[in-house]
């Protein structure tokens, strides 16, 4: 029985199927509602996954986050942090590197190839190696692009909200830059959310700030990290709750997910308030 009757209210979107879960720092799972073993498409959320073995590699020695990767004068932090300036979803080059925040699977799919180069293993068994292997992702593969083709349940993500709050796969300094702003100041769209200024990003996770309109909740703080996909699907770490929250859906992301996920986020925040 979950402790947070907040979870039961995902029944109320406007969606097919609907599943959630929230994992405390400390690994324990706080609550969880539908059908939790169920794989759905993840869009955008892949790419925190992928970021994730990409720091990894970075670790091992494979790659260095300054070394050149993608477009004339970027690095791997660039792509990382979408300050490549590649465009979203073509091989075109929109900004100087560093200039601009552009938001773009196309430097996920660059970070892909450059870690397949470097390790000479294609990167969705890297990502299977590195990162859902040793976290018993069993239920989890990708099967296309690096930027939005994962495949994954809410048991699985719980798995990786805690390694994230709680690191083993990394040092938890590594950790604690992917959740820092890289490259400070920068303005540029969020999909679906306009224009941000600041729209500030870590290496492979979105950064809340203070950004208005935004998914997460209006008591979400400032720290909160994470990011979303246009298959209807969240993953939220708040580091002042202490807690994550994952929300896989098979409806696309549109507005009925602005209007519901915020005050979803707020009263799961409110509950584990009261809990604490």
């Amino acid at each position: 029985m979950s402790s947070l009757p907040s979870l039961a209210s995902i029944e109320n979107w406007p969606v097919p199927t609907a599943t959630a879960a929230v994992v405390r720092a400390d690994g324990t799972v706080a609550g969880s509602h539908g059908p939790t073993g169920q794989r759905f498409p993840l869009a955008s959320v892949t790419k925190p996954l992928a970021a994730y073995a990409v720091l990894v590699a970075y670790e091992e020695g494979a790659i260095d986050l300054d070394e050149p990767a993608g477009p004339e004068g970027a690095t791997v932090r660039h792509l990382l942090a979408h300050t490549s300036g590649l465009a979203f979803d073509e091989n075109r080059v929109m900004a100087a590197p560093g200039t601009r925040r552009i938001y773009s699977n196309t430097g996920f799919e660059a970070l892909g190839d450059h870690v397949a180069k470097a390790t000479d293993i294609p990167f969705a068994e890297y990502l299977h190696q590195a990162v859902l292997e040793p976290l018993g992702m069993t239920s989890t593969t990708l099967e296309g692009s690096p930027a939005k083709d994962g495949v994954s349940t809410v048991d699985d993500l719980v798995r990786f909200a805690a390694e994230v709050q709680a690191p083993r796969l990394l040092d938890a300094r590594t950790v604690l830059d992917a959740m820092t702003v890289t490259y400070p100041g920068l303005t540029g769209i969020l999909p679906g959310y306009g224009r941000q200024k600041p729209n500030d990003w870590g290496l492979g996770f979105e950064i809340r700030d203070s950004k208005s309109p935004h998914w997460t909740g209006a008591t979400s703080s400032p720290r909160t990290f994470g990011h979303f996909g246009q298959a209807g699907t969240f993953l939220w770490i708040d580091p002042d709750a202490a807690a994550a929250c994952v929300a896989l859906t098979d409806r696309p992301f549109g507005p009925w997910a602005v209007e519901a996920w915020p005050p979803f986020t707020d009263a799961v925040l409110a509950e584990l308030r009261a809990l604490s």
